[in-house]
């Protein structure tokens, strides 16, 4: 019963990390707050992915209300051949959606974190820390390669970590409420009441 309840409460801690996603996604087009870099097509090539605006924010949102629907929802017994068996079943398959959106989301930030900004360096715009394996993240020296726009590493660095953190939660609480709810809908948790018939 806790971990039923505590499945349940989760779920809604889904909302604030699909808003808190799709806020840090569109803070990626702007670095320092200039929109001519987003106008000129001068950003990394991962933004355009729309992960954390699509996936991890308004298709989580679309998971968390069909959720919250799901689990309210009475299946009848002649469908179901049980009482809420459906109702569990399709809460759990929802929730797989929700990984999967989520886990779309965590890879594509992941890939936008170890290639490194678009930048201009001195050479003009490339991706001067494609090649290093993510190793730029620690080799803070060589962050000084990118001219423009300014800061842009640690921009990137600290929204695509945001990102990543954000999703990694919303795979949790997906993956979670998933188990919980294949559990309960084949170990038949969820029982009828014996009918009365009157004489």
């Amino acid at each position: 019963m806790f971990l039923k309840n505590c499945s349940e409460y989760s779920i809604l801690a889904l909302i604030p990390l699909a808003v808190f996603s799709i806020v840090v996604n569109i803070l990626l087009y702007f670095p320092n707050g200039d929109n001519t870099y987003a106008g000129s097509n001068q950003l990394t090539n991962y933004v355009w992915f729309f992960q954390g605006i699509c996936f991890g924010g308004i298709m989580m949102i679309i998971i968390v209300n069909v959720l919250l629907l799901v689990d309210f929802y009475k299946c009848s017994t002649s469908f179901c051949g049980r009482k809420n068996g459906c109702p569990r079943l399709g809460s759990a398959c929802c929730a797989l959606l929700g990984v999967l959106f989520s886990g779309y989301s965590l890879i594509i930030s992941s890939l936008g974190l170890a290639q490194g900004p678009y930048c201009r360096t001195s050479t003009g715009w490339s991706y001067p820390f494609t090649g290093t394996a993510g190793r730029y993240l620690v080799e803070y020296s060589t962050w000084s390669q990118c001219l423009e726009p300014y800061y842009v590493v640690e921009w990137n660095i600290i929204l695509f970590s945001i990102l990543i953190a954000l999703s990694s939660f919303q795979v949790i609480i997906c993956f979670f409420k998933a188990i919980l709810d294949f559990v309960d809908t084949l170990c038949g948790s969820h029982k009828i009441l014996p009918e009365h018939h009157s004489i």
